[in-house]
């Protein structure tokens, strides 16, 4: 995982990219010069708008606090609801993994990669509590979008994943939605196709089974 500086300002990011768009083009050929610059925006302590399965999302490096803070004062989002963190696979989410019992792996083996978020117990509190919110779970994903794969494995581990929308607004479903939403307040925009599903990813409780959010 990465672990960025968690002291100072916004970071100027003027010399990596624009701030009104990046450009990638399609998830099945990236263009991997789009892809680094994202990922060092994120190591930077950017905070990125990016394309998920279904719709734009916006995301940060999960470990540093003042990135995620400013990402939900853009969304306007309550810090006590906490965020998902989205991965491009399971050995970047080892820290939560690896504690299970073989029946919960066999349950996240069964839907990831895929649009499914796990609600996954975190009693060692190894999610700091601006991600975890006000809850003892952490919600996970493993992504089977390119794109985000790309970008999580650049990185060099999860990142921050949330709807690049205000709070209670409609969700972007392309690049010109999300800039309309969000201006010029994120430090780029990752742009690429979403990976055609017409809703957000489930999110289901681990140990319970219950379903929070329908698929």
């Amino acid at each position: 995982m990465s672990n960025s500086s968690s002291s100072g300002s916004a970071p100027d990011l003027s010399s990596i990219f624009s701030s009104s768009s990046m450009m990638a083009a399609a998830p099945e050929v990236p263009v991997w010069s789009a892809i680094s610059a994202a990922a060092s925006c994120l190591r930077q302590g950017g905070v990125l708008a990016y394309p998920t399965e279904a719709v734009w999302g916006v995301g940060c490096d999960p470990f540093n606090p003042i990135a995620v803070a400013r990402l939900l004062r853009i969304k306007q989002r309550d810090p006590a609801k906490g965020v998902i963190l989205i991965a491009g696979h399971q050995r970047q989410l080892k820290p939560w993994l690896a504690p299970l019992e073989d029946e919960q792996r066999a349950l996240l083996d069964d839907s990831w990669p895929g649009p499914h978020t796990w609600l996954v117990p975190d009693p060692e509190r190894q999610a700091p509590t601006w991600i975890r919110g006000q809850h003892g779970s952490v919600a996970l994903r493993v992504t089977d979008h390119p794109l985000v794969v790309a970008l999580c494995e650049a990185f060099g581990g999860p990142i921050v994943s949330t709807s690049a929308n205000l709070a209670g607004q409609p969700s972007a479903m392309n690049l010109r939605e999300a800039q309309r939403a969000l201006g010029d307040r994120p430090d780029g925009f990752l742009d690429g196709p979403t990976g055609g599903r017409t809703q957000p990813s489930q999110i289901r409780d681990l140990m319970s089974g219950d379903t929070v959010r329908a698929g």
